[in-house]
């Protein structure tokens, strides 16, 4: 997971996030951390949460429906250098696997966390962490720790290269 975050930054890329509910509250914050700062100030890392344009996602959800509002974001703002992380607790929500099924036509990494349980994101994602748990409040916790072992890392490497 770090090195396909690390990579599609020295590639000049971006990290795409998006989920639902809770998870959707996760990606904005990950997406956050890395734009802003995690535990060092140094330069800002490209990230973009796909859950925060209200506008591209009731006119998605009203035009199309509401299982595109991640997949017509891939498609406008993602390039093979950019990596998805898709979160969700089952693995099946249907926007969330659209913008997998999205990012994966246009040849973008795809980095999955959803829980125990075999799902539709399993196969499709390059890297798939499967949370060892049935229980969604457990597994959203471990999204967080995930994410933030995560930010810390990406951090480090970014503060390397500078």
């Amino acid at each position: 997971m770090v090195h396909a975050c690390v990579n599609t930054l020295q590639q000049g890329g971006k990290i795409l996030l998006c989920g639902n509910g809770g998870s959707a509250a996760d990606a904005q914050h990950l997406a956050a951390e890395f734009v802003v700062r995690f535990r060092e100030n140094r330069r800002a890392l490209a990230a973009l949460a796909l859950t925060t344009d209200t506008s591209a996602l009731t006119a998605c959800g009203n035009d199309f429906s509401f299982d595109e509002i991640f997949s017509r974001q891939v498609e406008a703002l993602g390039k093979q250098e950019d990596v998805l992380i898709a979160i969700s607790t089952s693995g099946n929500s249907p926007n969330v696997v659209q913008a997998v099924r999205a990012a994966k036509e246009m040849s973008i990494p795809v980095i999955g966390i959803t829980g125990k349980k075999e799902s539709s994101m399993t196969s499709m994602c390059d890297i798939c962490l499967r949370v060892p748990s049935e229980v969604t409040a457990r597994i959203q916790e471990v999204y967080m720790l995930v994410g933030h072992i995560l930010c810390g890392l990406v951090e480090d490497e970014a503060i390397r290269d500078e």
